[in-house]
């Protein structure tokens, strides 16, 4: 296991302060406000302690309302909502400041047979022949804030390998889709609640910013304004994170400051394991 995959391990292991409740600490990734898939990752991770051995994540929603603070730890605040004969539903309320910045609720379920169907897996050559984000941030790796540069062109705990590549720094018009190969540097515990908030944490990395790409802006655009409001996911078969995902991203439709990304994860078998959807800020401020 690489030593960035062990920290994020680490990251996503909370301390238990009380019966329900949690205290995770947070990374500095050089963003103003905390990684919402650290988030994301860590309330999983906190409600994961709640519920039965035999039921693991099938969905989950969430609402940003606060950015967090990088610099200090957060509160995961989780309420038994139900225990029924199939599901369990949990409410994770993040906590920093006194106030929450965070809520998500998620649903557990056991593993049922029953019908099956799917989308087609898109037509992507594999991993092995993209370069990984690293290795394209080393390339442009001067003109690039001290923060940013350690953020993107160290080792990572999970490598993202993109399809199409965009310049931050001199962002062209392309159409709204993004196809990105994911996958955790290292071996990962056979849990699959694990992989699951561990997915949680990759699948907001590269996401909204599949909005931009029609309209020739980036994350580093002066006076310009990204920022998550909700996310949602759905698990729908068992995976591993440390084998190549392909997350199929699109974003169809921008409006009123906002816009909407949705993208569904693929196993290398073509097997459909998971989808997204989320909705961010994006405007000049």
């Amino acid at each position: 296991m690489s030593k960035p995959l062990n920290e994020l391990l680490t990251l996503l292991q909370l301390e238990q302060l009380e019966l329900g409740l949690f205290r995770g600490e947070s990374e500095h990734l050089g963003l103003p406000q905390v990684y919402g898939g650290q988030v994301l990752g860590q309330a999983l991770s906190a409600s994961r302690y709640t519920v039965p051995s035999d039921r693991s994540v099938h969905s989950f929603h969430s609402y940003f309302l606060h950015p967090g603070d990088p610099n200090k730890s957060i509160i995961y605040d989780v309420e038994n909502l139900r225990d029924g004969r199939s599901f369990s539903t949990r409410r994770v309320k993040a906590i920093q400041n006194g106030r929450p910045i965070f809520y998500l609720t998620a649903s557990y379920h056991g593993e049922q047979p029953g019908f099956e169907h799917q989308n087609a897996m898109p037509d992507i050559p594999g991993p092995e022949n993209f370069a990984s984000e690293g290795e394209l941030a080393s390339k442009i790796a001067e003109f690039l804030p001290e923060p940013i540069r350690q953020t993107f062109c160290g080792e990572k705990a999970i490598e993202v390998r993109p399809v199409k590549v965009v310049n931050p720094l001199k962002p062209h018009k392309e159409e709204p889709k993004q196809y990105l190969w994911i996958k955790a540097n290292g071996e990962l515990p056979e849990s699959q609640l694990i992989h699951q908030y561990i997915m949680a944490y990759a699948s907001d990395w590269g996401f909204l910013v599949t909005a931009l790409h029609p309209h020739e802006v980036s994350l580093f655009t002066p006076k310009f304004q990204v920022a998550t409001i909700d996310h949602s996911m759905w698990f729908h078969r068992p995976f591993k994170m440390d084998d190549w995902l392909l997350y199929a991203i699109e974003s169809p439709n921008a409006a009123n400051s906002r816009g909407l990304v949705r993208g569904e994860i693929f196993d290398r078998s073509g097997n459909m394991v998971a989808s997204a959807v989320q909705e961010g800020v994006m405007r000049f401020k």
